[in-house]
Formats: C-alpha cells, sequence, structure tokens
C-alpha cells in the first residue's frame, strides 16, 4: 500500500499525471501483535537443553540469566564479570540510552554463573585477550549478539521446541510475574521500558490466561 501510495505520488511530482487515485487511500493498521510467553515448562526443557553443549556451564548461564532477568540479548553479551553480585544476587544490565537499572538474579542463575565463571570462562580467557565481558566465545573472544543468539537456538533444536528466540524468554519472565502476582509497574523496571504502556501489553496475555483458566474450571462459564 506504501509502495503504491509512493508511486502515485511520484507520477504527479513529475508531471507524468495530474491525478493522484491514492490520495485518500491510507495504510491498513496493523492489529498489535501479543508477546507469546512460553509454558515454564518448556523453560525447563530448554534449560536442560544445554547439558549437550560445547560450553554447557555457559550456555545454561545464558538461559538462566536470560528468563530469569528478563534482560536483552545486546544488554547479556554487554556484560561484564563485575556486574553480576552473587552475594546480594543483583546484576547491574546497562540498557538502551545508557541507562541503567538493577536486577534481583534468583540463586538458579547465581549457581549457573558461579560454575560457568569458575569453570569454562578461566580456560576461555586463556585463549584469549583477557576481556572483561562475562560471557565469551570458544576463541576467548566476547560473545557476539548473533553468536548469543545460537546458542538459543541450539538448545531449543535439541528440546525440540519450535518458535524459540531470546526475545521469548524476555516475553516468558515478564509474563510469568505478572501471573503470579508482580505489579504492572515493578515489571516495567524490571525490564526496563521507558513507559508503562509497554509494559502493558504484557496484561492482556495474563487476561487471557485468567479467561482460559476461568472457561475451564467454573461451572457456569459456558
Amino acid at each position: 500500500m506504501v509502495s503504491v501510495r509512493g508511486f502515485h505520488k511520484f507520477c504527479v511530482s513529475e508531471d507524468w499525471t495530474v491525478a493522484n487515485p491514492a490520495v485518500d487511500v491510507h495504510p491498513v493498521s496493523i492489529p498489535r501483535r501479543l508477546p507469546k510467553a512460553m509454558p515454564y515448562e518448556s523453560i525447563l526443557l530448554l534449560i536442560a537443553a544445554t547439558d549437550v553443549s560445547d560450553l554447557p556451564h555457559r550456555d545454561r548461564s545464558i538461559m538462566e540469566l536470560l528468563y530469569g532477568t528478563g534482560m536483552r540479548i545486546s544488554e547479556l553479551t554487554n556484560l561484564s564479570i563485575d556486574d553480576i553480585d552473587p552475594d546480594s544476587g543483583t546484576v547491574v544490565v546497562t540498557g538502551k540510552g545508557n541507562k541503567q537499572r538493577l536486577i534481583p538474579v534468583g540463586t538458579y542463575a547465581i549457581e549457573a554463573v558461579k560454575e560457568y565463571v569458575h569453570g569454562e570462562r578461566q580456560d576461555l580467557v586463556g585463549k584469549g585477550s583477557g576481556s572483561h565481558k562475562l560471557f565469551l566465545n570458544r576463541r576467548g573472544k566476547p560473545l557476539s549478539r548473533q553468536s548469543a543468539w545460537e546458542c538459543v537456538n541450539q538448545a531449543a533444536l535439541q528440546a525440540d521446541i519450535l518458535g524459540v528466540s531470546p526475545h521469548s524468554l524476555r516475553h516468558s519472565y515478564a509474563t510469568h510475574l505478572l501471573e503470579r502476582g508482580a505489579d504492572v509497574r515493578t515489571v516495567q523496571e524490571l525490564l526496563g521500558h521507558a513507559s508503562v504502556t509497554t509494559t502493558q501489553v504484557y496484561t492482556l496475555v495474563t487476561v487471557d490466561t485468567l479467561r482460559e483458566i476461568y472457561a475451564a474450571s467454573h461451572p457456569r462459564a459456558h
């Protein structure tokens, strides 16, 4: 539609024609797609699938942090080793516009990171340039966004789960928090959204979930 309108506008500007038949034709608004959360059981399968990776502790840490903090994949690859504080169970995340936020991290993710840092990462540092980035590739260089994405993709293939991306884990993080009673304002802070309006799309997902539970459970729902 945009191409057709642009072409007719161009024809008028070039004096190929005097009338623009598309001047009152407006593009159709595209409905907003709701984020799709994964069932918690699928999350567990995805994490377990990292056991067969060449770097299982690193890849498990990636999966645990993505789901345990809701951070974006670029935020994860930008993490320095000092950004995670195991004692306080927190991580400093640098988001869009270099804005930092402090996020609590669960014990599963903390333990996974500890295993990786004290094991595989030490071997990887010896191969590279001694980078302070938390996640490194097989050559000891900082892990790229594309390589981190591939870690998630390989785990999804191993677990035989379709349609998984790093953002699926972020969606699941937000949805599962709201389903278990977290308020929208808190989830906004955790996700690093500038506006609560962006976060509110997840409440639509949880309402659908509640409706399904109601329809399946209440004797007079039908």
